[in-house]
């Protein structure tokens, strides 16, 4: 089992409110992906979690049982930093069985452990080098089977890509989320990307100064974001936010376009509504090609257009966003 509830929890740090009161559910084999930007109190709220800091106020309970001040080796948990933190001296073998042999489990029981997560994580072919002879993704995964063997509650996760390249970035996402569906754990993971949230997460809590801005699935958050800052940082490319008379004329103080929910014509469509924009930048990836236009009375507006689309800088384009994917928002950025 490996339920987690925070009620009503939070961290000061002197004067300093990093997490206000915070209530969250994490059901029993959820992936669940805490994201913000830096300074979010993503971080901090994991470690409240894992019991590397003390709560300020507030209740923690693993599995319906209080662990608010259950020191963290007895929380049943497994915690994967961003830094690898192997022996360089020990085999991969070693490393991963360096915590059993910490609790003084059965040789025989240890090398059942180390092989089962080794070839979960196809790691048996490297199992006896040392990490100073393993790329940066295959460290990682040493670090997870070491968290493995311990058979915990819930993996914790703080930011463990963010040391990697962008290809390895990818290659592990996906290792990741197949882990999960092997193990059927729970996992509790920090990011400060949302691509990473979006791919990975059963289930996003997103995180502004200290507080919950909303939880949802990945779809939930793309379709129905409540308010301006869930919109713009969740989907990538951002969303387009339009203010001014623009977004008055489509029925709200300040609307929000998505660069895919807008259509782009070279000639101007014989119904009204459409923007007249002048390219700027065009970014051509094969499949896609992401427009920064200037439109007459707008302002910038980012586009995703078919990759196959001759458009070039200077050339004058209209921009016609679907309004039926149009998100409106009041004057106090709230969804309206």
């Amino acid at each position: 089992m490996g339920s987690i509830s925070l009620k009503q929890v939070t961290k000061s740090f002197g004067p300093v409110d990093v997490i206000k009161p915070i209530d969250l559910e994490i059901e029993d084999g959820e992936f669940v992906v805490f994201v913000g930007p830096s300074g979010c109190g993503k971080s901090t709220l994991l470690r409240l979690i894992a019991g590397l800091e003390d709560v300020t106020s507030g209740h923690i309970e693993i599995d319906g049982n209080d662990a608010t001040t259950i020191p963290p080796a007895k929380r049943g948990l497994a915690m994967v930093f961003q830094s690898y933190a192997l022996y360089p001296h020990m085999s991969v073998r070693k490393n991963i069985a360096f915590p059993l042999k910490m609790a003084k489990v059965d040789q025989a029981e240890i090398d059942r452990k180390v092989d089962d997560a080794a070839r979960v994580l196809n790691l048996s072919d490297y199992i006896d080098r040392r990490p100073g002879q393993l790329s940066g993704g295959q460290r990682q995964r040493v670090a997870i089977g070491r968290a493995i063997v311990r058979e915990p509650a819930a993996f914790l996760f703080d930011e463990p890509l963010s040391n990697l390249d962008a290809a390895l970035r990818g290659n592990m996402r996906l290792e990741i989320s197949e882990l999960h569906q092997t193990l059927k754990t729970t996992m509790i993971y920090v990011t400060h990307d949302q691509v990473e949230a979006m791919t990975m997460a059963d289930k996003i809590v997103v995180l502004r100064d200290g507080i919950i801005e909303q939880v949802g699935s990945p779809i939930e958050l793309y379709k129905n974001p409540r308010n301006l800052f869930v919109a713009e940082f969740i989907g990538s490319p951002k969303m387009n936010i339009i203010k001014g008379a623009a977004a008055e004329a489509l029925g709200a103080p300040t609307i929000g376009v998505r660069p895919e929910h807008i259509e782009v014509s070279k000639t101007k469509p014989k119904a009204d509504g459409a923007w007249k924009g002048t390219v700027g930048v065009s970014e051509h990836l094969g499949s896609d090609t992401f427009l920064h236009m200037d439109a007459e009375g707008v302002g910038t507006i980012n586009v995703r257009a078919d990759g196959e689309i001759e458009l070039r800088h200077g050339d004058t384009a209209w921009l016609s966003p679907q309004v039926s994917k149009i998100h409106r928002f009041d004057a106090a950025g709230m969804a309206a």
